[in-house]
């Protein structure tokens, strides 16, 4: 398999794709979906609301915290995840620009 050229491409392009591939897993959906309708932080109530074992659900945690879309903040033993507004104002932001360049009626096909 060949290595991805990132270099090539604009920051904004690198940071949107690391963006979408971390959110290209149904748990991952799910658990965003979580947080934004809890509107809370949520602790181990995610193992219950998924019904995915606790150590998949961490992992999938841990990958949308790398690009910054959840942050976490440690209460005693457990670890609460929470949407981190700024990061996500500025994704949906970004999403929204790249669908609104699509012109209906102009497509080639």
């Amino acid at each position: 398999m060949g290595v991805t050229r990132t270099e090539i491409f604009t920051q904004e392009q690198n940071e949107l794709a690391q963006m979408m591939k971390a959110l290209a897993h149904p748990a991952r959906i799910a658990i965003i979906q979580q947080l934004l309708k809890s509107q809370s932080c949520i602790c181990g109530d995610l193992v219950d609301e998924i019904g995915l074992a606790q150590a998949t659900i961490s992992q999938h945690l841990r990958e949308l915290k790398a690009v910054g879309i959840i942050k976490g903040t440690i209460e005693g033993t457990s670890v609460c995840y929470c949407i981190n507004e700024e990061v996500w104002k500025h994704y949906s932001k970004t999403f929204g620009e790249l669908f609104k360049s699509f012109v209906e009626g102009k497509s080639c096909c």
